[in-house]
């Protein structure tokens, strides 16, 4: 049944809308507890949720963008092609790391993204969608995200330079039936 479904019937399915960092995305859990500002050190001074998570789609044409968030995260995977995640690790290193369902092949069922890690990712694959989803502690409240320059981080991490271009120009703004 899962084979059968397009990326559209998925959107509508799950009530996913576009999202300026990863492709269509519904938020699944906010935790009604909070931590009080000042319980956590820098950089969450303010209040915030202790947990929150996200269901995400990912397309070829609505790729996750290159951003990062201050907070912890773990991706999962739950259906559809594997997603090739570029990680942009702050003391310029760099990792590829393929969340699907090939354990044999050495993909993860779930990945840690470190805070402060800049990322990007694209889907792989014969289905032409991944949907997984996403965890974070703390929860996270917008100042906490944090577009990336893809000229300035290709220029720091030359070595996945063209990757971070070829990403970022798949990007479809109609959102289309891919």
């Amino acid at each position: 049944m899962v084979d059968e479904l397009t990326a559209d019937e998925i959107r509508t399915l799950l009530r996913l809308e576009p999202h300026a960092t990863c492709g269509s995305v519904r938020i699944s859990y906010l935790s009604s507890q909070s931590i009080a500002a000042g319980g956590l050190p820098p950089p969450f001074s303010d209040a915030r949720p202790m947990g929150s998570a996200l269901y995400f789609m990912v397309t070829p044409t609505a790729p996750v963008r290159l951003h990062r968030i201050r907070n912890d995260q773990l991706y999962h995977y739950y259906l559809g092609d594997p997603l090739e995640v570029l990680l942009l690790r702050s003391d310029g290193t760099t990792d590829r790391v393929v969340v699907g369902p090939n354990l044999r092949g050495g993909e993860h069922l779930q990945l840690f993204i470190p805070g402060d890690t800049f990322h990007t990712a694209r889907v792989m694959g014969r289905r032409r969608w991944f949907r997984g989803a996403s965890t974070e502690w703390p929860g996270v409240v917008p100042a906490d995200v944090e577009t990336g320059n893809v000229e300035e981080l290709a220029a720091k991490y030359p070595a996945i330079a063209a990757d971070l271009r070829a990403i970022a120009a798949s990007v479809r703004h109609d959102r289309g039936s891919a």
